[in-house]
């Protein structure tokens, strides 16, 4: 069973959905002894980075996570749920993430070098540059398109973590991964077969092992 955390946050349906769609027994929950029990964890979310920690900390899900992700079982962040495992982003200077992971959550500019100006948020599809080592990205073809909606993008401190990139006026890291911690910025529900293919890849490190 995969548990999608409930905080409040938005985008929490379709992942259930899409994970009913591929034969996932799924469930929305914030319940501790659920979400340690599940063989795999989703953090989904849209909305502003402050906001989101503050709701994570109230309910003391922020601890929850950190317990599950001790447990070295598969845990899956998506758009904003990949911001949360940073340790700060400059939506809400001062704010405090979950610290998981190492980077900085930054403003895509709206211009480039050059003065083309670029809309901001960045909403619809794009292609990603794979890591060819990535577990999660596995097998969904090259250059794959996907969906995004953000205003702000992550900058990874380690290369060796990112597990794809994209080029949107500037270089963007939109998927990670660092042990059973991994994380994507555009929206594998929302992808077409191509998402899907990456939940299938998340849905299959669950069951390894058992």
């Amino acid at each position: 069973m995969i548990s999608i955390i409930d905080y409040d946050a938005g985008n929490i349906k379709s992942v259930e959905k899409a994970l009913h769609f591929l034969g996932e027994n799924a469930v929305i929950t914030n319940d501790k002894d659920v979400i340690l029990s599940s063989d795999g964890v989703i953090l989904p979310g849209v909305g502003s980075f402050g906001d989101a920690m503050e709701r994570l900390k109230a309910d003391c899900i922020d601890k929850i996570i950190y317990d599950y992700v001790d447990t070295g079982k598969p845990f899956l962040g998506i758009c904003l749920g990949l911001q949360l495992l940073f340790k700060d982003s400059e939506e809400t200077p001062g704010v405090t993430g979950l610290g998981l992971l190492d980077g900085h959550i930054v403003k895509i500019p709206s211009t480039d070098s050059k003065g083309n100006f670029y809309k901001v948020p960045q909403i619809g599809w794009n292609d990603i540059e794979i890591n060819p080592k990535s577990r999660l990205l596995k097998d969904i073809g090259e250059n794959p398109y996907v969906y995004f909606v953000h205003s702000y993008f992550l900058k990874a401190d380690n290369d060796e973590e990112v597990a794809a990139r994209t080029t949107y006026n500037v270089k963007i890291d939109v998927a990670v991964e660092k042990g059973n911690v991994m994380a994507t910025q555009f929206h594998p529900e929302k992808s077409s077969e191509t998402g899907l293919k990456i939940l299938s890849n998340f849905i299959s490190m669950t069951k390894e092992g058992k």
